[in-house]
């Protein structure tokens, strides 16, 4: 009964609900599940809320953005890369993709992400480049542009945090070879860490340049 909250989860992001009500619904019914009484869970929120401020920050960032949004920012980032020549959704998602890496390889995992860089800024300004690569966009051509973002920082995120020192991962996989009898400094882990974020780079560089190159081809259908 415990594990109601998963479903409650899954059930929620596939109707494409609110995510913090749903998290909210997921952990009021795995408290009563589990037995607890209303009163201990919203004491047990009210300590996640105090401890780890995870709320504060959600109900920081998304108002900040909102209000950029409103009063342009999106149109503004969209002008900027129309009036770069030679700007491509390639060139640019590269860039932001070494942008990641190095922030996440120096302990930076928050200076970006998706709800404030990757939603108002990176997705708006690959859409403009594409436009200017291949013409008017389809909506399914405007999802795959926002995938390509969203994929690029999680990408630029997920091979770069390994390289810093004090990352829970590295914690992790420190702990994890322990239990076998492989004693590893974490100084050891992170810099393997380094042939993988390269490796991953150039990996996703390359598809990025396949986009640029497929983009092109279908700006020369449209106008054949």
């Amino acid at each position: 009964m415990v594990l109601l909250g998963i479903a409650i989860i899954v059930a929620g992001f596939l109707l494409r609900f609110h995510p913090l009500l749903v998290i909210l619904a997921s952990a009021i019914v795995t408290g009563l599940a589990a037995g607890l009484d209303p009163l201990a869970i919203i004491a047990a929120l009210g300590k996640a809320f105090n401890e780890a401020r995870y709320v504060s920050i959600i109900w920081i960032v998304l108002p900040v953005v909102g209000l950029l949004e409103a009063n342009g920012l999106q149109e503004r980032a969209r002008g900027l890369i129309g009036r770069m020549h030679g700007a491509t959704v390639g060139r640019f998602l590269t860039g932001y993709l070494l942008l990641r890496q190095a922030l996440a390889a120096v302990g930076l995992t928050s200076v970006a992400g998706h709800p404030q860089t990757v939603r108002p800024l990176v997705a708006p300004i690959a859409e403009a480049a594409a436009e200017a690569q291949a013409g008017e966009l389809t909506g399914d051509e405007r999802e795959e542009i926002k995938a390509w973002a969203a994929a690029t920082d999680n990408i630029g995120l997920f091979f770069g945090e390994d390289i810093f020192l004090a990352i829970g991962s590295i914690l992790l996989i420190k702990g994890l070879l322990e239990q076998y009898d492989i004693v590893l400094e974490p100084l050891q882990l992170s810099v393997w860490a380094i042939p993988t974020a390269i490796a991953a780079f150039l990996i996703h560089g390359f598809r990025l340049w396949r986009l640029d190159r497929r983009l092109k081809r279908g700006r020369g259908a449209k106008v054949a």
